[in-house]
């Protein structure tokens, strides 16, 4: 399932502040036209998320398929690796969010290795997770196995939800940025989520915005090289409020970007967010200005 982007769900990027009028607020989100299409298509891919559940259960081990290379794939895709054509054999491994498993990348994983990524993985955190730097250790354990596997000093992540964090954690707390070059969120609770007020899990609880966890990923952490990007929702359903999406650390330099009218579960499959997913990876967004309008394209 790829859903064709709303012309108002393009994403736009920033460092720092949140751009002029973004995220909408209260009613006038949930009522817009993209809002109203972002939660029928979160519904639909709800229902086929559960049944391809099961099939995610198990880690996907890294097979780097000689395929899905720039330079047998269409003029397009060769396009994505002008600047850097080796950008396509770094490996690129997924993380998935709370109470969920690698099927949550069924759409992100081929769509990347149709985009020319030839080396792309999930990796499933246990389902009994009790605290964030526990997973990071784990997460930083699987890092290590793939770069001997491959031979590659540096790998990217992309962490959906709970999974952003841990990676966070992990390249922010564990010295991970030796081994990550580019780590993109989707619709990760960087500052923590309202709902986490609700549920007196020891994990939920460490999500609690000015928990001690965030006190930690506060702390200063300078000389950190791994280039973060954050993408966040106006209508995303976990984080509230939804800008706490953003990565707004000063010693991270995190670049942000918005998309309207995606569901919290969407991320991971809606077609603009893939797009910046792509480009991200590929290095087409090393610099960007305080606020560019970016058009998602629908290919």
């Amino acid at each position: 399932m790829q859903p064709r982007s709303d012309p108002d769900s393009g994403p736009e990027s920033h460092i720092g502040g949140v751009p002029s009028g973004s995220p909408r607020g209260g009613l006038r989100s949930l009522c817009s036209p993209a809002a109203l299409t972002g939660g029928l298509t979160e519904l639909a891919w709800v229902g086929a998320h559960v049944l391809l559940y099961p099939f995610g259960t198990r880690s996907e081990q890294l097979r780097p398929d000689v395929r899905f290379r720039p330079g047998a794939q269409s003029p397009a895709v060769r396009a994505l690796f002008a600047d850097d054509p080796l950008a396509s054999r770094t490996p690129v491994l997924l993380v998935h969010g709370l109470v969920d498993n690698s099927s949550a990348f069924a759409v992100m994983r081929r769509s990347l290795r149709r985009r020319g990524f030839g080396s792309v993985c999930s990796w499933n955190y246990s389902p009994l997770l009790g605290d964030v730097a526990e997973a990071a250790h784990d997460l930083a354990d699987r890092v290590e196995q793939i770069c001997q596997d491959t031979g590659h000093e540096r790998i990217h992540v992309v962490g959906h939800s709970l999974g952003g964090l841990i990676s966070r954690y992990f390249v922010q707390r564990l010295g991970g940025d030796r081994r990550v070059d580019s780590l993109v969120t989707l619709g990760t609770p960087h500052q923590g989520s309202r709902w986490a007020n609700v549920v007196p899990a020891p994990l939920i609880r460490q999500l609690r915005p000015g928990s001690p966890l965030y006190q930690e990923l506060a702390e200063p952490a300078p000389g950190c090289t791994t280039r973060i990007t954050a993408v966040y929702s106006d209508i995303d359903q976990m984080v509230l409020p939804t800008s706490s999406g953003r990565c707004d650390h000063p010693d991270l330099g995190a670049r942000n970007v918005l998309v309207r009218g995606v569901g919290h579960m969407s991320l991971p499959i809606h077609r603009g967010v893939l797009d910046e997913v792509a480009a991200t990876l590929a290095g087409l967004r090393r610099t960007v200005s305080t606020v560019a309008s970016l058009t998602a394209a629908v290919a």
